[in-house]
């Protein structure tokens, strides 16, 4: 498969129908998901691996490596409606997932590799929530792609290096919010985003 391919069949994947706020669930576009998964795939993170998509949403990032050979992919997410919706776009693009309503903070199991785009924080109710999804990134996989807001990239490397980790590579894009929020004032929003790939260093 080649990444343009990869991108083409993203392209399919439905997004949320009602997104919560207090959720932040923003989907991940196919070309910027494609363009990571790619990425993760050149690096050997994703062909015959273990793969956990924390906070999974309607399944993309999982999906995306399941395309790429990924032996096992368990997605995880606290909203059943989000993870219904990637039920049939894992069903209608001819993979299998493992899905599990379960919080982040609550999944015990070890896996190879970890791709995240976590909350980014931005609610006043859900502040740092993407430090969560990093702590349990780095308990559970030696190898993490993490999506976060440029203008947070210091604090989120600061607490890589205190979970442990270190940020091997680093990639930055424009993120299309679309205007799906009640709040959202601009039809689309394009938000400063670094995606790193972090590596849980051995103790």
């Amino acid at each position: 498969m080649k990444k343009q391919q990869l991108e083409i069949l993203l392209q399919r994947v439905k997004g949320h129908p009602k997104p919560a706020p207090g959720l932040e669930q923003y989907s991940t576009p196919a070309t910027i998901a494609a363009d990571v998964l790619w990425f993760a795939y050149g690096e050997g993170d994703i062909a015959g691996k273990k793969v956990v998509d924390l906070g999974c949403g309607t399944g993309i990032l999982g999906i995306g490596a399941k395309l790429l050979g990924a032996e096992e992919v368990i997605s995880l997410d606290v909203d059943e409606a989000a993870l219904g919706v990637a039920m049939q776009n894992a069903s209608a693009l001819g993979v299998d997932l493992s899905l599990l309503t379960v919080d982040v903070k609550d999944f015990p199991e070890p896996a190879d590799t970890v791709l995240m785009n976590p909350p980014f924080g931005a609610q006043k109710s859900d502040l740092h929530a993407d430090t969560t999804f990093l702590e349990r990134a780095l308990a559970t996989a030696p190898v993490t792609y993490t999506f976060h807001k440029a203008e947070t990239e210091p604090f989120v490397r600061q607490r890589i290096v205190e979970l442990g980790g270190e940020a091997t590579h680093r990639k930055t894009y424009a993120f299309p919010l679309p205007h799906s929020m009640p709040f959202h004032t601009e039809a689309v929003k394009e938000v400063p985003v670094v995606m790193l790939r972090v590596l849980r260093k051995s103790s």
